[in-house]
């Protein structure tokens, strides 16, 4: 069963520390049975309640999973090289189609907002016992949320989008809970789950978004989260409509316990209105990054959420970093306030290229999907060569490993950096790389 290492130890912590370091060595890999709570007790000369102390501490600490009569388990180890190491680097003389940054050129200036912001500060520098939210930043997002429909909540500030969400789920969850996502859907989330010890469960996506009745599925599974992309879904570009809105509502109607967490990702770069689902249950949180629309760098995204999520946040990131720079928060506010960003021009820029692209693919015979965002997802029916010759053409994209579970294989092609003469050599690429495809199926 375990071949060679000994597990040791009187006490649970010691044998739960053994356990641990036979995971860390590698003495004891992912998927190798554990002794039974009896033999293993045995075997040391221990109470029972003693091992199942030490498997519980385990558990908790995502190393092991227990799979009732099957026994206990080393969990897959948590994503050391993450789904962002599967992209394909592009040499030189070939465009990268694959790092999914958005156009620095509809970023807005920083530099006089960053001396203002400076200014301020020498004035009144930041010291310890004063908010961790700037009221400012929070009333400015607090408006700009009411105006969107999303459910009334305090504002906690967090280290962009994926901060936030671990933290959600961090106050919520334990290891070994399930959590669903989305399929495809954001390569670091597929990441994040495991690395909590929690166990991801896909749910199909189309435009539209998440697909109802595999959402329902999940919930009777038993997932006690999900995740959801509003707009500008990564990689597929799939935005949540009126009707979908409503009909993933009557399904959290009968699961009012499950947590859920709404990410606005296309938030400032999309001109789609907002479906919010946000206080459908109990438990909600609702994240907006300014990443897309202000730059990658400002890591600061905005969460709201019921009481009991925040305060759980709050708290904990008061024993953590205690707060997100109010420096950060401040240059937000500027730009808010002088409206450095126009999401109607700048949703207009990546609909000309995103749309242009999707036509001129499906002239072609490609089917592609890109409702809204950064993001064109092709489906293919070889991921590796696609990738392979589009590269030889010149176009490096990312493959859909980064991005997938269980969903079809696919490319993802960000065109950010795309212009008009672009489009047609681009799509005459793709289609040579792929050849026609049947319409990608998420039923």
């Amino acid at each position: 069963m375990l071949g060679e290492y000994l597990i040791v130890g009187r006490r649970a912590s010691e044998i739960a520390a053994s356990v641990e370091s036979g995971v860390g060595s590698g003495a004891l890999e992912p998927g190798q049975v554990l002794p039974p709570i009896r033999e293993l007790a045995e075997r040391l000369g221990v109470n029972p309640n003693t091992v199942s102390a030490a498997y519980r501490i385990l558990r908790e600490r995502g190393v092991i999973e227990t799979a009732g009569r099957r026994g206990s388990r080393v969990r897959p180890r948590p994503a050391s090289t993450a789904r962002g190491s599967l992209r394909v680097d592009a040499p030189e003389g070939v465009r990268d189609l694959g790092a999914g940054n958005p156009d620095p050129a509809l970023l807005p200036a920083l530099g006089e907002v960053f001396a203002a912001v400076a200014a301020e500060y020498d004035r009144e520098p930041g010291m310890y016992g004063q908010p961790p939210v700037d009221p400012e930043f929070a009333a400015l997002a607090r408006a700009a949320l009411d105006a969107d429909g999303v459910a009334p909540g305090a504002v906690v500030a967090a280290s962009g989008s994926l901060d936030a969400i671990e933290r959600v789920l961090a106050a919520h969850l334990r290891p070994g809970d399930a959590v669903a996502v989305e399929d495809p859907g954001w390569g670091s989330m597929l990441d994040l789950v495991p690395a909590l010890g929690l166990r991801p469960v896909p749910v199909a996506v189309d435009d539209e978004g998440p697909v109802p009745d595999a959402v329902e599925r999940a919930l009777r599974a038993g997932a006690r989260a999900l995740v959801v992309t509003d707009r500008a879904q990564n990689p597929t570009g799939a935005a949540i409509g009126a009707g979908r809105a409503v009909e993933l509502r009557a399904v959290f109607a009968g699961h009012r316990g499950v947590l859920l967490i709404e990410d606005d990702h296309g938030h400032g770069i999309v001109d789609l209105p907002l479906h919010p689902l946000a206080g459908a249950t109990d438990r909600w949180a609702f994240v907006r990054s300014v990443a897309k629309a202000y730059g990658p760098d400002l890591r600061v995204a905005l969460l709201t959420g019921d009481p009991v999520t925040l305060d759980r946040v709050a708290g904990r990131h008061r024993l953590g970093p205690g707060w997100v720079s109010r420096l950060l928060q401040r240059t937000v506010v500027h730009l808010w306030r002088a409206g450095a960003v126009d999401p109607v021009e700048v949703a207009r820029a990546y609909a000309m290229r995103r749309d242009g692209l999707v036509r001129a693919l499906a002239e072609r015979g490609v089917a592609a999907h890109g409702r809204s965002g950064m993001n064109v997802w092709v489906p293919v029916t070889d991921e590796t060569g696609a990738v392979a010759r589009l590269m030889h053409s010149g176009w490096a994209v990312a493959p859909g490993a980064r991005f997938r579970m269980a969903a079809p294989q696919g490319v993802r092609l960000t065109v950010s950096s795309l212009t008009e003469a672009d489009i047609g050599p681009l799509a005459d690429a793709v289609a040579a790389a792929v050849g026609p495809v049947r319409p990608l199926s998420y039923g």
